[in-house]
Parts: structure tokens; sequence; C-alpha cells
């Protein structure tokens, strides 16, 4: 027969100095145990014929009432054939998750922007992020629990603007589509994503490519390019120079307005572009034309300012300088617009392969079998491309 422990007081525990471990009664296995000046409770039992022990926290913060009492709980645990360790252990498990789980959409949000925006192209995009998540999903459900977020959550926020702001809303759905996503991937809610469109919001919503269609950038005609370049030409400006850059390379416009000097071997006719400035995050050389180059030398080149065409802050034009110039000539298109003159000139007035064409215009492969073939960048065949082009810009073919 086990020996019976006599109960010890609240002031007999509270007197106890020697190290070791005090057994205190009133439930069997609970002991106070000193070591090195710490006092902590201990319950010791034995379950699936293993010893066991389960700390029940420090004395005197836990008394020793409460320590009997949290020692009775476990022994009824234990009796009832689960182990008080590992019960305890999948409540603070539980605890964790029910935890993770009440984070709130707009707090997701926020981080998953800061964890993604050193990797965007810009911090306009992160903004624009910002923005539309400020204006249309806070309102709506931004202190809603990740958790909880459903699929008439998302709807409350894109029906009202699937038809009138289709773009907008299009944009605004793969935004919530990728941040719960995130909240999902770091356990913060289960289950399906309700802002998914394939299988799910496709069935419910109409298809964006109907109800508002893709607008295309307005370009001028290539039948007419020859006499807007020759206008263009005609006005002073670093604008007009930069523009006629643009049309001569087939560039975008920021890469023409971010251009700086280091970039550019006019000896070799070459101007490289880093990965950090494309938008495939892939370095594109580009062949310059005789025109092009020409129109390069003619550019000043200013102390102590790398830019090609700076503005009069001697930092890059701004995103707008080329649209505004377009604009006050009345020319009906956008710097980007001349791109596609470029593909439909190149696609109708010439026999250049289509590959040779679309890495004029650093488009991506469209495949990856494709991709894994086609490891040069045609530069040669792309050189006679370009200067066929610029040819045709001034009006000699």
């Amino acid at each position: 027969m086990p020996k019976r422990i006599l109960e010890k007081t609240a002031l007999e525990v509270s007197r106890l100095r020697i190290e070791g471990a005090h057994a205190v009664g009133g439930v069997p296995g609970l002991y106070l145990q000193i070591l090195g000046g710490s006092r902590v409770w201990v319950f010791r039992y034995v379950h699936m014929r293993q010893r066991r022990r389960m700390g029940l926290g420090s004395y005197p913060a836990v008394s020793l009432s409460a320590a009997r009492e949290a020692a009775r709980a476990a022994l009824g645990l234990r009796d009832a054939g689960t182990d008080p360790v590992k019960s305890r252990q999948d409540a603070r498990e539980a605890a964790r998750q029910a935890a993770a789980q009440r984070l709130a959409f707009d707090t997701a949000a926020e981080t998953f922007i800061r964890e993604h925006e050193s990797v965007w192209r810009s911090l306009k995009h992160a903004q624009q992020w910002r923005n539309t998540l400020a204006t249309y999903v806070s309102p709506k459900f931004g202190a809603v629990s990740v958790s909880e977020v459903e699929q008439a959550h998302v709807l409350r926020v894109l029906a009202p603007i699937w038809k009138t702001k289709t773009e907008t809303a299009t944009r605004l759905r793969g935004r919530i589509e990728q941040i719960l996503d995130w909240a999902t991937a770091h356990g913060h809610r289960t289950g399906p994503n309700p802002a998914r469109w394939r299988g799910q919001l496709e069935h419910i919503l109409p298809d964006p490519n109907k109800v508002a269609p893709v607008k295309h950038h307005p370009a001028v005609p290539f039948g007419t390019l020859p006499g807007v370049y020759q206008q263009i030409a005609g006005v002073q400006g670093q604008s007009a120079r930069a523009l006629c850059f643009l049309i001569l390379t087939a560039a975008r416009s920021g890469e023409v307005r971010g251009m700086v000097w280091d970039e550019v071997d006019l000896d070799a006719s070459l101007w490289v572009i880093p990965a950090d400035r494309m938008k495939a995050k892939k370095e594109h050389r580009i062949p310059l034309s005789v025109q092009a180059v020409s129109l390069l030398r003619a550019q000043a080149r200013i102390e102590h300012v790398d830019y090609v065409f700076p503005s009069n802050r001697k930092g890059p034009l701004s995103d707008m300088a080329l649209t505004a110039l377009m604009r006050r000539h009345e020319l009906g298109a956008v710097p980007h617009g001349f791109r596609s003159t470029f593909r439909d000139w190149a696609g109708e007035m010439t026999t250049h392969p289509r590959d040779a064409v679309e890495l004029c215009l650093a488009h991506t492969i469209d495949t990856k079998t494709e991709a894994a073939y086609r490891r040069g960048d045609m530069l040669e065949k792309r050189a006679a491309i370009m200067q066929q082009w610029s040819d045709f810009t001034h009006g000699k073919a």
C-alpha cells in the first residue's frame, strides 16, 4: 500500500528551503521542486507504463491551492486515458492557430505588400496596391479576420464596380486572391480561396473581356509614320528627342526615359538595358541604327548627369512628358502605341522572321519548349530589322 503523504499547509510550504522534490500531499504526485533558488510545481504520473512529469508553474506565483487544483485536473485526464502533457500541448497549438486566424485582412494585406514590394518593378506598383485595397476593400471587410473572409465578402467589393470599373475590379480580385493565398500558406486560414476566378467567380461574375473589351493603346498607322516622325523631330526639347529615339528603337517609354550613357556603346551601335530596368527582368540588347546613333551623338552630355534625355531638373523625364508632347501636337496616339506601329509594319511590309521581330520588342517567348531551344538573341538579324525600320521612319523605304 503506497505511503500516504500528509497534506502540507500553505505556511509549511512557504518554509521549504532544502533543494529537492518535496511532496506536498492533497493530490498524489504533486511536488514542489527546489533547485538553485527556483521553486516550481511538478506533477509526476504514469501514463501507458511510462513515467511522466508535468510542470504546473512557479511558486509562489502559483499558490498551493492552485497547484493542487491543476494537479487534480491532470490526474483526471490521466485516469480517463489521456496524457495530460499531450493534452496541454494540443490546447496550446489550437490557441496558437486560433490567434493566427484572427489576423485582420488589412493587416495581412500590408504584411504581404511589405514582403513583396522589394521585388516589384517600382514603388508606384506597391502604392497602387495600397490605394485600391484602401478604397474598395478596407471599408467592406478590412477588419474581418482572413480566416472568416468568404465569397460574399469578395462579391460585396467586386460586384458594384465589375461593369463600371472593370479593369480596376479584375486587378483588385487578383490582389485579394494573392493575399488570401499568402494567408493560407502562412497558416492563417484554411479551405478554398473565395477570390479565385477559375472554377469559382467565373460562374458568378460576367467575363470581364465581354463586359469591357480590352482597349489597345492608340497607335499611329505605319503608313503615316514618316510624316509623324518628321513632325516630332521638328520640335525642340528633350521630350521630342526621347520620343524620336523611342520610335527608332521600338523601346518602352520607361526604358528610354531611364536610359543612361553607361548603357550605350556608340562605336558598337549597341544599347544594353540591364535586367533590373526591363519588364521581363532580363538584360536586353538593342542594335542601334545609323539614325539612332546619329541622334545620340547629337545629344549634349551634361556634366554630373547620367541620363541621356534628362529633364530640366537633371533627373529622368516624367512618365507623362512624352504623352503630353503627343497631346500638344494632336497626334492621336500614345508613346507605347509606336511599338504596335512597328509590329504592324514588320508584319505587313517585311518578311522578317516573327521570332526576330518579337525579340526587337523584348517580348517573352511564348512556350517553355521554344525558350529551351532559342538561346541567342538574334542580334544581327535584329540589327537589319531596326535599320530598315529607321530608314522607313525617315521616308527612305
